[in-house]
């Protein structure tokens, strides 16, 4: 099967899932190529309130397809901080479900996602060291900001693999879940954030993220949305709230 990178959208959520399990799910040049206007086109999607990054089978992502960097390194690496840059700029809530190796490429995709859940017995990594690679400082300042600068040098320096344990200790992953349980968990967390109002969950993203220009914007995007009076009225009628907001599309 060739390299791709499909998606579906059930319950609101859309899951894309790394496919290229001849190489442990490495990603090529073309599947680099190929996110960013996937992320488009799912942004612009209204029935799309939140994202899943996903791998086939039992790997999440072994890095980047090494052969892709034979050519020109300085290339692949762009196609892959493009990427990355893309996934972290998605406006609406994205998860990484991460089985496996995590590796490299895949480390740089799972960072740039808001939130992580594994299944024990993954393995995470940050491998340029092995490659002779500079890491991208983009990339570097999102990892030391999930792990802060002592465990990021850790998996810089060193390239080692650490396990669940110590990823979750150390911020990497939000929750890691017992085998076979990671599906049903991720599936009901998302239906979760599907459920809340995109609005809040956008602006807290960019804020989140350290942009702090916007103040204005979502103010005047909270007053025309209507989100609040509907959520304070479900509140009140006990029933679940119907929010309407959603992200303006970039047409």
């Amino acid at each position: 099967m060739e390299p791709q990178l499909p998606h579906s959208v059930t319950y609101g959520v859309a899951t894309v899932v790394i496919n290229h399990p001849a190489k442990r799910n490495a990603m090529t040049a073309g599947m680099w190529r190929a996110l960013p206007p996937l992320l488009d086109e799912l942004t612009d999607d209204a029935d799309v309130h939140a994202l899943v990054l996903t791998g086939e089978g039992d790997t999440f992502c072994a890095g980047a397809d090494i052969s892709t960097l034979r050519g020109s390194p300085d290339e692949a690496q762009g196609l892959a901080v493009l990427a990355e840059e893309a996934l972290a700029a998605f406006p609406k809530p994205t998860l990484a479900a991460i089985r496996g190796y995590c590796v490299g490429g895949g480390s740089q995709l799972a960072a740039a996602c808001d939130l992580r859940f594994a299944e024990e017995g993954a393995l995470f990594g940050v491998t340029p060291a092995k490659l002779g690679i500079v890491y991208p400082s983009s990339s570097t300042r999102r990892l030391v900001s999930l792990v802060g600068p002592a465990t990021a040098k850790y998996l810089l320096f060193s390239g080692e693999l650490i396990d669940t344990e110590r990823a979750l200790r150390t911020g990497l992953v939000d929750e890691v879940l017992p085998g076979g349980e990671l599906d049903k968990r991720v599936g009901e967390f998302t239906r979760v954030l599907a459920g809340r109002s995109l609005l809040t969950q956008a602006a807290a993203k960019e804020f989140a993220n350290g942009r702090t220009d916007r103040n204005a914007y979502w103010a005047e995007r909270a007053r025309g949305s209507g989100d609040t009076a509907e959520g304070v009225a479900a509140f009140l009628e006990r029933r679940p709230p119907r929010f309407t907001w959603s992200v303006p599309t970039s047409g």
